[in-house]
């Protein structure tokens, strides 16, 4: 039974690679130490903390990692800074790795380990360059927010940064993968695959989530390390919260009951974590219950650098379900 669950697990990883991590890329625990490492390198002569250069480098990382027409995030850094903006505008030579040239022509690209060239392909060059940049608006938390606005120009870009610090700051470390079944296992459920299924509600649209049925009042778990970006009532959704994960993953509870003590907005949660219990709220004004059976609405979103996209929680959830069994 145990080598059947494993074969399972296994198969769900082949099938559903992309959404929760970065398949294409070496992401072992050695290279996010390795990383970790170049993180605090760069910090101790920037100023910049390492959970900013962290959460930037791993924002980038998702987005390659989200975008087929991108080139897969290998290596240290998966900071992708354009020729022309590394170079300088007016450099005509976009070969010529001189850190002195480029700063004459104004370019991004920075000499981060005394070789005396600004290489795009060096991690040591890209995410001090990305630091010094940083620094030109300030080391702390607004003056940073101020110059990642100007750098993606998107408050997106800005607001999911900046959540991914608060993460890797709060557990000191970018080995955050770990996930969760949010019932309890010992708890009365049940689920099936409803995603994309037919709605009726407020104009026919889709199921965007999976809906697991359980009793007034059972707990409900953070799935994954993050941040909660939402909090609130929705009538669609009625009570519910939404996590963003250090993947730029969106993981979306609702139909809540109500909250656990201290569950906020920026509140930063890990898997396990009771954020909520089973309720039947939506469908309706504010305090809407009972419209339907009580149950979890769980979706999952994630942003590409354009748009969040809904895409089928199931296989995470049979995945995280049959690792909670194991882990009894």
């Amino acid at each position: 039974m145990k080598q059947m669950t494993l074969i399972f697990v296994f198969a769900l990883s082949l099938m559903y690679p992309a959404h929760l991590g970065l398949a294409k890329e070496d992401n072992t625990a050695s290279q996010k130490e390795k990383r970790k490492s170049l993180y605090l390198k760069t910090a101790a002569v920037s100023n910049i903390p390492w959970y900013y250069l962290a959460a930037i480098d791993q924002y980038e990382r998702n987005i390659r990692s989200a975008q087929k027409e991108l080139p897969d995030p290998n290596g240290l850094s998966g900071i992708l800074i354009p020729d022309i903006k590394w170079f300088g505008l007016t450099n005509p030579n976009h070969k010529k790795t001189d850190a002195k040239l480029i700063n004459l022509m104004d370019g991004f690209g920075q000499d981060g380990n005394g070789d005396g060239k600004a290489d795009p392909d060096n991690p040591e060059d890209v995410l001090y360059s990305m630091a010094v940049y940083l620094n030109n608006y300030g080391p702390n938390r607004d003056n940073i927010k101020i110059a990642l606005w100007k750098y993606y120009q998107s408050g997106k870009a800005v607001d999911i940064i900046t959540q991914i610090a608060k993460v890797y700051q709060t557990f000191n470390t970018i080995q955050l993968s770990n996930h969760d079944f949010p019932i309890p296992l010992k708890y009365n459920f049940d689920y099936d695959s409803t995603w994309g299924a037919r709605r009726g509600y407020g104009g026919l649209r889709i199921h965007e989530g999976t809906d697991i049925f359980a009793d007034y009042g059972t707990p409900v778990k953070a799935t994954s390390y993050g941040t909660i970006e939402l909090i609130g009532w929705n009538r669609f959704g009625g009570w519910r919260v939404g996590i963003r994960d250090t993947q730029n993953n969106y993981h979306y509870f609702a139909h809540l009951k109500g909250y656990a003590d201290g569950i906020k907005k920026g509140s930063v949660v890990k898997p396990g974590q009771v954020i909520g219990y089973v309720g039947s709220s939506g469908y309706g004004p504010e305090g809407t219950q009972g419209k339907f059976p009580p149950h979890l609405h769980y979706g999952m979103y994630r942003y590409n650098g354009k748009t969040d996209y809904s895409f089928d929680p199931y296989p995470y959830l049979r995945q995280w379900q049959q690792q909670a069994k194991q882990e009894k």
